[in-house]
């Protein structure tokens, strides 16, 4: 039997800048993969692969975890054209949220912990349902998981609302 002349479409092959920044992430280095990201932005603001990369190298650790910087890739999320993409990077900013929020000693960060793996969890449900071919699909299913996970390991629950009772004595 002969092979068809015509190859299998391939992936456009990444952007030479965008294969050294995820190699910065790699390296635990987000801000250098954040400057080749934003490099690559100016010359082309649309680039969907860029901007992803960017979105995690924002939310990366150590970093990542500062509401600052959590808004920063909040604010790039709408500038992803595929649905699947915009839900599931939210899915992943709303988890480093809570991750970092976790880390924190400090007055109802365990609630509000808790609550950010909630709207990741639903972020990636709704991803979940968008499947568009080129996902991955597991991805999606392991990182609700682990969110799953982190709230029952940690005993995170909702906000509880204590009731104080003050004596007029």
């Amino acid at each position: 039997m002969r092979m068809p002349t015509t190859p299998f479409p391939r992936p456009a092959p990444l952007h030479p800048a965008l294969a050294k920044a995820a190699a910065y992430r790699q390296l635990n280095e987000p801000s250098e993969a954040e400057s080749l990201c934003l490099e690559v932005l100016e010359t082309e603001p649309d680039h969907q692969a860029a901007l992803g990369l960017l979105i995690l190298a924002l939310t990366d650790p150590p970093g990542g975890g500062t509401a600052a910087r959590l808004r920063e890739a909040q604010a790039l999320v709408p500038r992803l054209r595929s649905p699947y993409r915009r839900a599931y990077y939210s899915g992943i900013i709303a988890e480093r949220r809570a991750k970092a929020r976790l880390a924190q000693d400090s007055p109802g960060a365990r609630a509000t912990a808790y609550e950010a793996f909630c709207e990741a969890m639903t972020w990636y449900d709704q991803a979940a349902t968008l499947d568009p071919p080129d996902a991955d699909e597991d991805d999606v299913r392991l990182r609700r998981t682990t969110c799953a996970r982190l709230v029952r390991r940690h005993e995170l629950g909702p906000r509880v609302e204590e009731r104080v009772t003050w004596s007029l004595e």
